[in-house]
C-alpha cells in the first residue's frame, strides 16, 4: 500500500551517445526524464521533432488506411486477426528491428497515398455520373443524333425537359406558329419537342414553363446514357479493385504498426532534448528512476559506453517525483478508479488497497444477488483474461466488476437472492430491502437502510484511520493522533451508539457507551483543533470542529444511496422473475410464463427473462460505477487524500499498437511494457 520510493538519476555523456543512452533508458523501463534544473556552464538544448512528427503522420494515416481495408475486406481471414488488433506481443529484437522497414514503409506508404488519390477522384468523377445519370436517363428514349434537333431557316427547334407542374400549360398552347410534342415523361419531368417559325416568341413561353434545353450536341441519348452508364461501372470495377490492392497490402499491417511504434519513440528522443542541457561536447540529464531499479538502469546505460558520469540521489524536499503504484494485480485494477479522481502524489500513503475493499464491498451491496454477481463474475472474468496483456481502460473496469461480482454473490446469499428470486431452501441472513422495518429512536425506518448506514460509519472511521498513517508517516505523530485518531474513536462511538438506538437490537447500554466515546472525542478534538492557532484561532477552530459534526452527519446520510440503488435493482428483479418464473414472490396471482405450458408464453418468458435483468443489470452497475465512486472520492478521500500525483511514464512506454514482451533480452519491465487502450 504504498507508491514506490524514487532516486534521481543525474547523468553526464558524450552528445554522440545521447541516442544510445535514450535507447538504454528505454531497455531498462524505468527511467522518466525530468526538466534539467538551469546550469550556468550548459545551455538548453532543442531539436525540431516537426519533420519526424509529419512523417509518423503520413506512415499511421496510411497505416489506417490499410488496417480499415483489411479489417473490412478480410472475408476469407487470410490475415491473423492479432494483426489487426492493436496491443499484440512482440519482442523487444523485433521492436529495434523494424529500423529496416523503413524503405518498404515508405514505398507501402506512397502506394496508399497513390491510391487514396486515385480513389479519392474516381468517387468525385463517380458522384459527377450519378448527377448526369439522372439528366441523360430522360433522354435515352431519344434515337435520333442530336444534330437532327437544330433550327431551320424560318423555324426554331428545341429539344429538352419541363417539369410536370409547367408541362400541362405549355402543351396547351395553341397557336399555328407553333408546335409543342411530348416524347417521354417521368413522375418529375417530360421530355419535349419545341418548333415554334421565328416570328413566334417561342423562347417566353419555354421560359415560362421552365424548360431545360437538352445539354447534348452529339450522338444519340440512348448512346450517352449507355456511355455514362458505362463509365459509372468502369469505375465501380476500379475502386473494387483498389480494394482488393490494399487488401493484398495486408501482410504489412504487423511490420507496418511496429515501425510506427519504433519512428513513435524516435520523435519522443526529440521532443525530450528539451528537457536536457548540453556543452560544447556533452549532454546532461536528470531522471526519476525506482529505487529498486537502480541496478538495472546502470547496467543498461554502462552496456553503451564508458565514457558517462552518473549519480543517483535522494529526491530534494521540494520535488514531487512521479507516481509509480506498487500493488498486486487485484489492487491495480481499482488504480484507473482513483486515477480518474487524481493519482496519488508520490509524498502520500496510498489507499487503492483499501479503496478497492470498500468499492467491491458496495459494488456487491447494490447489486446484492447471486445471478447478477455470477454473471458479473463470469462477463468481467472473461474480459479480463482475453485482455490479460494488455493494459487498458476496458481490462481494467472488467477486472473491478470481477471482484465486484464476488462480493455481490456474497449478498446475494445474505439476503437470499438469485434473480430477484428467494430460495425455499436457504434463509436469509439480512433482512429484506423492502419489507423488514427496524425501530430506531422510536421511528420505524427500513432495517436495510440502517445497515447502509453503519457500513457508511465504518467507512468514515477507516477514512479517519487512513488521515493518522498519512500523517504519522510524515513524522506528525500528534497530527495524526488529534486529526486522525480522535476522529476515528469518535467514528466507533457513533456506530455503536446507532448500534444501541436499534430497539430490535436489544442493547440500549451502547447508546450510552458510544454516545460518551463520541462525546469525550468530540472535546478532545474541539481543544486541539487550534492547537498551532493563537488565541482567537484557537477558539475558531475549536468552534469548527464541533460545526463540522453537521457535515459528518451530512456524509454518513450520503450511503443511504446504497440502500437506494440496491432496492431499485431488487424490486425490478423481482418483477421481471415474478412474470416469467413465479409470481408468488410479488404475492401475485396466475402462473409464471415459463410453467404456463403454451410454448408462445414460454418464448416470450425467456425473452423477458433475458432482456428485463440484461437492462437491469446494466443499469445497476452503471448507477452502482457512478454513486460507488462518488463515495469514495467524497466521503472517504475527503478525510485524508491529496492527489495532484502525475504516473511515472518511462521513456519509450507510451506505444499505440505493440507491447514490448518482457525478456531476458530487451530488459523491459513487464509493468511498464505498454501503454495500449
Amino acid at each position: 500500500m504504498a507508491v514506490a520510493e524514487m532516486l534521481k538519476l543525474n547523468l553526464a555523456a558524450m552528445s554522440y551517445d545521447r541516442d544510445g543512452i535514450l535507447n538504454a533508458l528505454q531497455r531498462s523501463g524505468a527511467a522518466e526524464i525530468k526538466k534539467h534544473c538551469e546550469t550556468p556552464s550548459a545551455h538548453p538544448l532543442s531539436t525540431d521533432s516537426g519533420e519526424l512528427k509529419s512523417y509518423l503522420a503520413r506512415v499511421e494515416n496510411a497505416l489506417g488506411v490499410l488496417s480499415e481495408e483489411v479489417d473490412g475486406y478480410n472475408k476469407d481471414n487470410k490475415i491473423k486477426s492479432d494483426e489487426l488488433k492493436d496491443g499484440f506481443a512482440v519482442s523487444y529484437s523485433e521492436f529495434v528491428g523494424a529500423a529496416d522497414f523503413k524503405a518498404a514503409a515508405d514505398e507501402l506508404t506512397d502506394k496508399i497515398y497513390g491510391y487514396e488519390a486515385e480513389r479519392k477522384s474516381l468517387n468525385s468523377e463517380k458522384a459527377k455520373i450519378e448527377r448526369e445519370l439522372k439528366t441523360a436517363e430522360i433522354y435515352s428514349e431519344v434515337c435520333e443524333p442530336f444534330e437532327k434537333f437544330s433550327d431551320t431557316k424560318s423555324a426554331r427547334v428545341r429539344l429538352g425537359t419541363v417539369p410536370a407542374a409547367g408541362k400541362e400549360e405549355l402543351l396547351s398552347v395553341s397557336d399555328g406558329l407553333c408546335a409543342f410534342n411530348e416524347l417521354y415523361r417521368t413522375d418529375e419531368s417530360s421530355l419535349v419537342l419545341c418548333v415554334w417559325h421565328k416570328s413566334f416568341d417561342g423562347e417566353g413561353v419555354l421560359s415560362a414553363a421552365g424548360f431545360a434545353a437538352c445539354p447534348y450536341k452529339e450522338g444519340t441519348g440512348e448512346s450517352v446514357y449507355n456511355s455514362l452508364k458505362t463509365r459509372a461501372a468502369e469505375i465501380d470495377a476500379r475502386l473494387e479493385e483498389i480494394k482488393r490492392e490494399i487488401y493484398a497490402l495486408g501482410k504489412s499491417v504487423k511490420s507496418l504498426k511496429i515501425y510506427c511504434d519504433l519512428v513513435g519513440f524516435e520523435v519522443e528522443k526529440l521532443e525530450l532534448s528539451d528537457k536536457m542541457l548540453g556543452t560544447q561536447r556533452t549532454f546532461l540529464l536528470e531522471a526519476y528512476v525506482p529505487k529498486n531499479a537502480e541496478a538495472r538502469v546502470t547496467e543498461e546505460l554502462k552496456s553503451v559506453t564508458g565514457a558517462l558520469w552518473l549519480n543517483f540521489s535522494e529526491p530534494s524536499d521540494d520535488e514531487i517525483p512521479p507516481t509509480l503504484y506498487e500493488n498486486n494485480e487485484v489492487v491495480k485494477n481499482f488504480e484507473t478508479i482513483t486515477n480518474m479522481y487524481s493519482p496519488v502524489n508520490s509524498r502520500e500513503f496510498d489507499p487503492n488497497a483499501i479503496m478497492s475493499v470498500f468499492y467491491s464491498i458496495f459494488l456487491g451491496f447494490i447489486m446484492g444477488d447471486v445471478g447478477y454477481g455470477l454473471l458479473m463474475l463470469l462477463g468481467g472474468g472473461f474480459i479480463y483474461m482475453k485482455r490479460r496483456h494488455e493494459d487498458s481502460g476496458l481490462k481494467r473496469l472488467s477486472g473491478v466488476f470481477a471482484v465486484g461480482g464476488i462480493c455481490a454473490i456474497v449478498w446475494g446469499l445474505l439476503f437470499n437472492s438469485v434473480f430477484g428470486i428467494p430460495l425455499p431452501f436457504m434463509p436469509a441472513l439480512m433482512p429484506d430491502a423492502q419489507s423488514d422495518m427496524w425501530s430506531f429512536m422510536g421511528i420505524s425506518v427500513p432495517a436495510v437502510l440502517i445497515i447502509a448506514l453503519i457500513i457508511g460509519i465504518i467507512h468514515l472511521m477507516t477514512g479517519y484511520v487512513c488521515k493518522a498513517i498519512q500523517c504519522m508517516r510524515r513524522g506528525y505523530f500528534w497530527d495524526g493522533v488529534f486529526d486522525g485518531l480522535v476522529w476515528t474513536v469518535f467514528s466507533v462511538g457513533v456506530a455503536l451508539a446507532v448500534v444501541g438506538l436499534i430497539d430490535e437490537v436489544g442493547m440500549p447500554l451502547l447508546a450510552y457507551i458510544g454516545g460518551g466515546i463520541a462525546g469525550v472525542s468530540l472535546v478532545i478534538a474541539m481543544l486541539t483543533a487550534g492547537r498551532k492557532e493563537k488565541l482567537l484561532g484557537k477558539f475558531t477552530k475549536g468552534f469548527g470542529a464541533a460545526y463540522g459534526i453537521i457535515n459528518y452527519a451530512s456524509d454518513i446520510l450520503s450511503y443511504a444511496r446504497l440502500y437506494g440503488l440496491m432496492l431499485s435493482g431488487a424490486v425490478i428483479a423481482q418483477i421481471v422473475s415474478a412474470y416469467v418464473v413465479n409470481p408468488a414472490i410479488m404475492d401475485m396471482e396466475g402462473v409464471g410464463f415459463l410453467f404456463s405450458g403454451n410454448p408462445l408464453l414460454i418464448a416470450l418468458g425467456v425473452v423477458l427473462m433475458v432482456v428485463g435483468h440484461a437492462f437491469n443489470l446494466a443499469i445497476g452497475l452503471l448507477g452502482a460505477y457512478i454513486h460507488d465512486a462518488r463515495l469514495q472520492y467524497v466521503e472517504f478521500y475527503g478525510r485524508f487524500y491529496e492527489g495532484e500525483g502525475e504516473i511515472f511514464t518511462p521513456v519509450g512506454s507510451v506505444r499505440k499498437f505493440i507491447r514490448i514482451k518482457a525478456d531476458a533480452g530487451s530488459g523491459i519491465a513487464s509493468a511498464q511494457s505498454t501503454a495500449v487502450n
